[in-house]
């Protein structure tokens, strides 16, 4: 029981002096209240887009082709598979070079389970009694092959099999109903499949497991060039398959390798990544039908005319094992001086099949650059209103696992005070500039390619050159699960972006992706990698400084009144689009508010007056309105998906890259019964609508 409570016998002495105080005391006291007003008035009076803009033109002014040239060089100079020992060269590079800068630096651990190749082979026997043994590997010295892990997919099951080869196109549904109608089986034999059209490999590997076929090899036209073999995954879904939605930390649980969640992620055949010339001896060999005219290579380039069944057969046998690794995040911070719990992170995946040169280490040697401009910037007095971050992910290659994990360990945190995520992967495959974003950053993206010089057009900003390309209007969206902005956008809500120059490269994933390859044909010079550096770098201090974080939620509602007119081309007349219609109203009516609050703060700043409590909590409405489209529950099937406007629809022949859960429901319902199709239509389009209020009254921050 507590004491009684008295009267302070000292409360008159403390708090009611009865005497004045001495001279000095309030001599002491006025000079402490003027020096706060002085430093107040001097701080508010500076016009904080005029110190911006003094920060970004010194930021461009530090641009050094040669030096971005000499990070990647370095980061390239051996193989750096994620959880192998030559791997951690590279974090220990990262992590030297930002602490050298000194940038406040750390790593994290993750242990994640990834998939290695032990063995694999391919030979041919034809009709005539001849046989082939192919070479799995790229024509590369034996030094060389010795450091390079040999082509495979990664999480590809073991197996041998000995059966007929039929050629299946690119192995979509279209194409296997092409050959059912041809009379061809591809039950009990080894499909040979060119990849492209959109399809992933683990798509190509899951829909020839459900022909019944035994295996799959699978190629690259691109190869032709290069002679190169292009490695990847066929793991389903995103990071670390024994942690599905919680961080694989070393001490905490994990699912066993056999649990039936963990053995959902993997395809059940083998296969096997194969060189555009050995599948075209295979190709040659085959008898069978006559392909559809579609089919056939116009170019010339390849021997595409039958499709099997055989009459050779290949020997096939892959031999992996799937282990528990350590893996390392690698991360500078730079404090904000007024908001440090606000964070803009830019991230780039450090991992690489082989070299890496363009994927990824291009945009590793344009972070690292961004670091030591961003350090010279600091020596200069300049410090982030927000904090930036500086991610240097691992195991990306292997299905985005290393930011996986740290954006589920940190999901609260994230979605709390992240502003925004800034993703680069190959920053430069060649020509062109290319960029996708969630819709409320297409100004700020536009406005910055206006400030940077084009690396392809004398005298050129990006902008320009951009436009000339028709391309600006044509930012594309993160419906895809393709690079590292999946977790944070897809799964935490945080609005992001992801720039690149060139689109498509012949060294893709090959053991030609190196420095030498990207010094004689992507980027001879280094402009393109200061330009996206440039365009980067100003994306972060824009978002990080701006005292209104630059936000168009006009933007955002065009984007989805035109996504619902393509949606409504698509359904039955059955199926209102009404919920669809009011929500993107009350989302427009915010927009339109906060774009007139934002006018009267900016007016408000340029009088001086004290609005750092308006601006706080505006910009925090700004940054949650993208949580707003989050479904706790999730994509139907796949839970760890939860953004209802941008996500992967489980169908890859969708004709919606947006709204995710509408594009299952049109094509999962085709097999049900019309009133039942119509009915889970229609559930999914009410549960848009409600994302989009849930960002709407995010976005006006009032209760109803």
């Amino acid at each position: 029981m507590s004491p009684p409570l008295t009267k302070p016998t000292t409360t008159s002495s403390i708090f009611f002096p009865s005497k004045p105080p001495p001279p000095l005391c309030t001599f002491l006291l006025l000079t402490v209240l003027c020096f706060i007003g002085f430093f107040y008035t001097l701080h508010h009076s500076q016009n904080p887009k005029t110190t911006l803009q003094h920060t970004a033109t010194l930021f461009l002014s530090y641009s050094s082709n040669s030096t971005i040239s000499s990070y990647l060089h370095s980061l390239t100079l051996h193989p750096h598979l994620a959880g192998t020992k030559p791997s951690l060269d590279t974090v220990n590079y990262v992590f030297s070079h930002f602490k050298n800068l000194k940038l406040e630096t750390h790593k994290k651990e993750y242990q994640v389970l990834l998939s290695y190749p032990i063995k694999s082979s391919l030979s041919a026997h034809f009709s005539n009694g001849s046989v082939v043994d192919f070479n799995m590997s790229e024509f590369l010295d034996l030094a060389e092959s010795d450091k390079i892990v040999s082509p495979y997919h990664a999480y590809s099951p073991s197996g041998t099999v000995h059966a007929k080869v039929v050629f299946v196109n690119y192995g979509r549904e279209v194409d296997y109903n092409a050959l059912g109608a041809l009379g061809v089986n591809v039950s009990g034999c080894v499909v040979l499949v060119r990849k492209g059209e959109g399809l992933s490999r683990g798509g190509v590997v899951k829909i020839a497991e459900s022909k019944g076929a035994l295996a799959v090899l699978l190629y690259a036209e691109d190869g032709r060039v290069s002679g190169g073999v292009e490695r990847g995954t066929v793991m389903r879904g995103v990071g670390d398959p024994l942690s599905p939605g919680w961080a694989g930390v070393e001490g905490g649980e994990r699912l066993g390798l056999e649990d039936s969640e963990v053995l959902e992620r993997f395809p059940k055949i083998p296969s096997l990544p194969l060189s555009f010339g050995n599948a075209d001896v295979i190709l040659g060999s085959l008898g069978g039908r006559t392909v559809p005219p579609e089919w056939r290579d116009s170019g010339g380039r390849s021997r595409v005319l039958r499709t099997g069944p055989g009459p050779a057969k290949v020997n096939f046998t892959y031999q992996g094992e799937k282990k528990v690794v350590t893996i390392h995040n690698v991360f500078a911070v730079i404090r904000g001086s007024e908001e440090p719990d606000r964070y803009v992170i830019l991230g780039n995946h450090r991992d690489a099949w082989t070299y890496g040169a363009v994927d990824p280490n291009s945009g590793t040697a344009a972070l690292l650059d961004i670091a030591r401009r961003y350090a010279r910037l600091m020596q200069k007095g300049w410090n982030p209103r927000r904090t930036i971050i500086l991610g240097s992910w691992d195991a990306e290659e292997f299905g985005m696992v290393g930011s996986t994990e740290w954006v589920e360990q940190n999901l609260v945190n994230l979605g709390a005070k992240a502003v925004a995520y800034l993703n680069v992967d190959c920053a430069v495959q060649g020509p062109g500039f290319f960029a996708s974003a969630t819709p409320q950053l297409d100004n700020l993206l536009i406005e910055v390619t206006k400030k940077v010089k084009d690396p392809e057009a004398e005298g050129a900003t990006v902008y320009e050159k951009w436009a000339a390309r028709n391309q600006v209007n044509a930012i594309q969206r993160l419906g895809g699960v393709d690079s590292d902005f999946a977790p944070f956008l897809q799964h935490a809500g945080i609005p992001s972006i992801d720039i690149y120059y060139g689109r498509d490269f012949p060294v893709y994933h090959t053991a030609f992706d190196s420095y030498g390859w990207m010094k004689k044909y992507a980027d001879p010079l280094f402009h393109r990698h200061v330009a996206v550096a440039g365009i980067w770098g100003l994306l972060a201090l824009h978002l990080a400084d701006e005292s209104i974080l630059p936000f168009d939620y006009i933007s955002y509602v065009e984007q989805l009144q035109g996504h619902t007119g393509v949606l409504g081309k698509l359904l039955d007349r059955n199926v209102s689009l009404h919920p669809l219609v009011t929500s993107i109203q009350e989302l427009a009516s915010a927009a339109k508010e906060v774009e007139y609050e934002v006018k009267q703060l900016r007016e408000q700043e340029r009088r001086g007056d004290f609005i750092d409590l308006k601006l706080r909590a505006l910009n925090d409405r700004l940054m949650l309105a993208e949580r707003g489209f989050l479904d706790v529950e999730g994509l139907q099937g796949r839970q760890w998906f939860k953004h209802l406007i941008y996500g992967p629809p489980s169908n890859y022949e969708s004709k919606l890259d947006f709204f995710p859960g509408i594009a299952d429901a049109l094509s999962q319902s085709t097999s049900k019964s019309q009133q039942n199709r119509q009915a889970a239509v229609q559930h999914e389009i009410w549960r848009v609508g409600r994302a989009i209020e849930r960002a709407a009254s995010a976005l006006k921050g009032n209760l109803t």
